[in-house]
């Protein structure tokens, strides 16, 4: 399909209070901010809407969804850790149907662009996720997940080798106009070549990182505190890596780059910004404060307007040295 008719999704306008300019636009979307949630830590929004307004998002990324209902791993499959936390859920959803009827049906009308996180074991999962919700004129784009930790088929198998990724990437956009975004593994052994590989099948932007692989022990109970022993690492402890990654990817693609990991305050984002990124997502944070992303975004105008930044724009890409 033409990349250059695909709808574009507008929720731009003027940021309030300092009269700082925080529109951004990635893949063809003309957003309020660059603050998204991060896929696995909002949900669809439901559960975050009595704390913040939903409106005053950047964007709205789903948890992942799969064609078929995936049940998720063993419990237990959340641990603590220094700086951040381990997770094991293994995108437990109830399938793109269900999601369709209950989540999309309470977000239609929302005044959020909404980005679904897609989700497969095959090639063929990924495609047919797409085509069902290419009948839901809520959906502004795809995040297409190739990057999960926490799946035995698919999910990381694909974002780790760049023939799996392009093969991804070149099935999903032969079945949409709308905006594609590759969600990249950081546990590679170069992000900038898997990312330049999606990029030349079709890719409108590429997030990034997804979670570290990792693992905790009991050592009193001398056993793994997952049931899995293994899972995704995210939080403040994994922003350097972050960061790095985005500006080696920001600097090997020419499509815009959203930065996530361990990202809490309106500073962090800010980091990211400079590094490349175009936007940045927050996840682990949303579940220490609810209103996490109203804080960043808030950060964000307040850091522009003390350092004479009229556009957040300018930020992109502006590292010094």
């Amino acid at each position: 399909m033409d990349r250059n008719s695909r709808p574009v999704t507008s929720a731009a306008g003027p940021a309030p209070g300092l009269g700082v300019d925080l529109a951004v636009e990635v893949a063809g979307l003309d957003l309020r901010n660059p603050v998204m949630t991060a896929s696995g830590t909002f949900a669809s929004g439901r559960e975050f809407a009595d704390f913040i307004d939903l409106s005053r998002l950047g964007a709205l990324v789903t948890k992942g969804v799969s064609c078929e209902p995936w049940a998720g791993n063993d419990s237990p499959r959340i641990a603590e850790t220094a700086s951040g936390m381990l997770n094991s859920i293994g995108l437990q959803n109830p399938g793109v149907e269900a999601f369709c009827e209950r989540d999309l049906a309470w977000l239609r009308g929302r005044d959020v662009p909404v980005i679904v996180n897609v989700s497969g074991h095959s090639v063929a999962d990924y495609v047919a996720v797409v085509e069902r919700l290419e009948r839901e004129t809520v959906v502004a784009a795809y995040e297409v997940n190739i990057s999960c930790p926490n799946v035995d088929a698919g999910g990381m198998a694909f974002g780790t080798a760049c023939a799996p990724a392009a093969e991804v990437t070149r099935a999903v956009r032969a079945v949409t106009r709308r905006p594609v975004i590759m969600k990249l593994s950081p546990n590679v052994t170069d992000i900038a070549e898997i990312a330049r590989a999606v990029e030349a099948e079709g890719a409108d932007a590429v997030s990034l990182i997804n979670t570290l692989l990792g693992m905790a022990i009991d050592a009193r109970t001398r056993r793994p505190k997952l049931a899995r022993v293994v899972g995704g690492l995210s939080g403040p402890a994994i922003k350097p890596v972050a960061l790095r990654m985005v500006w080696q990817v920001a600097h090997a693609v020419s499509v815009p780059v959203i930065g996530c990991g361990g990202i809490v305050t309106g500073e962090d984002a800010v980091e990211f910004l400079l590094a490349g990124a175009t936007a940045v997502q927050v996840g682990t944070a949303n579940f220490v404060d609810p209103t996490a992303t109203m804080r960043v975004i808030d950060s964000i105008e307040r850091y522009c307007a003390r350092n004479g930044v009229a556009c957040v724009r300018d930020l992109v890409g502006a590292l010094e040295g």
